[in-house]
């Protein structure tokens, strides 16, 4: 499957905008199955419990240290590296049998009884209460976030727009989490900032698009609607390739050498730059044009001046 370009060097974007509708909705389906049946991967922050980082002078076994837990009445401990070999994180689900304000120390002194060079760095407790309170107030940000687009999109250019934008962020969000579902990564109030900038990048890309194709259709008043979106998506995509590519030479650098800390936050964005490139052209700009986006819809009004006399001459 190929995209024309005709000899005006216009990329005919269009001519694949039923694919990859039907692609987006398989995707989107695909998603919100994943998880309604698998779920996600719902980090302390929003589930509650103890976080626990330890030091080794050498390198850990993480299998000792899971088998260490396990026998002591923690076999659903979540034992892995944090930056490197001799960095330990350890995470325990709430418990109603162990306060949490000891629950550090049992466990430092389980691995210092095996392993005698271990010592604490930190632990983090978080309530279940304030997990939900968290999970709930985080959904409800990206709820009122993709609220307040539609009705700056819809006021700023037309309903069409809008109606086209906030279908590609709610697509950029809904696979983005999808994928977070599918491979089981760790989705925590890091990820919710980076779903949130998710919106924010893929809002930006749209608007820019938006605004190249209502200059398209004041400028070009012979072309169909089709040849109008071609033409001006076209005209952006210099700006697109170039802005898209130097968030990503960030991310990719934050992802490799950031660290534990921040891989789902660079993940999430590493994909969502993507994604919201791809729906920028494909979702907002074709949802629009199947709307019957037009320019007589696009034209402003005209504007009477002042003393002008409207009545007709006898």
């Amino acid at each position: 499957m190929m995209i024309a370009i005709n000899f005006n060097n216009t990329i005919n974007f269009m001519s694949l905008k039923i694919p990859a509708l039907i692609l987006s909705g398989i995707l989107v389906i695909a998603s919100l199955g994943l998880m309604a049946t698998k779920g996600m991967n719902w980090g302390l922050d929003f589930t509650g419990g103890t976080v626990i980082e330890v030091g080794y002078q050498r390198d850990a076994d993480l299998s000792a240290v899971r088998s260490v837990l396990a026998d002591a009445g923690f076999p659903d401990a979540v034992v892995q590296y944090f930056g490197s070999s001799r960095e330990v994180l350890i995470r325990i689900g709430p418990r109603d049998d162990i306060e949490q304000v000891t629950l550090g120390e049992q466990v430092l002194r389980l691995l210092g009884d095996a392993d005698g060079t271990v010592d604490m760095r930190r632990i983090e407790y978080v309530g279940p209460s304030v997990g939900a309170e968290l999970k709930e107030q985080g959904g409800l940000a990206t709820l009122a976030a993709l609220i307040c687009i539609l009705i700056y999109v819809a006021f700023r250019f037309e309903w069409r727009f809008a109606l086209g934008a906030v279908a590609a962020l709610a697509h950029d969000v809904i696979i983005t989490l999808g994928l977070f579902s599918l491979l089981g990564l760790e989705f925590d109030l890091t990820v919710l900032a980076a779903v949130l900038a998710v919106i924010g990048y893929s809002l930006n890309d749209t608007i820019v698009v938006c605004d190249r194709i209502r200059e398209g259709f004041r400028r070009i008043r012979e072309s169909a609607p089709i040849d109008v979106v071609n033409e001006s998506l076209t005209g952006t995509m210099s700006r697109t390739i170039i802005t898209s590519l130097t968030t990503i030479l960030v991310l990719l650098v934050l992802f490799f050498k950031g660290g534990e800390l921040i891989h789902g936050f660079a993940t999430a964005l590493l994909f969502g730059v993507v994604i919201g490139t791809y729906s920028s052209v494909y979702i907002a700009s074709s949802m629009s044009l199947l709307l019957g986006i037009s320019r007589e819809d696009l034209m402003p009004p005209p504007v009477e001046k002042e003393g002008e006399n409207t009545e007709p001459l006898l």
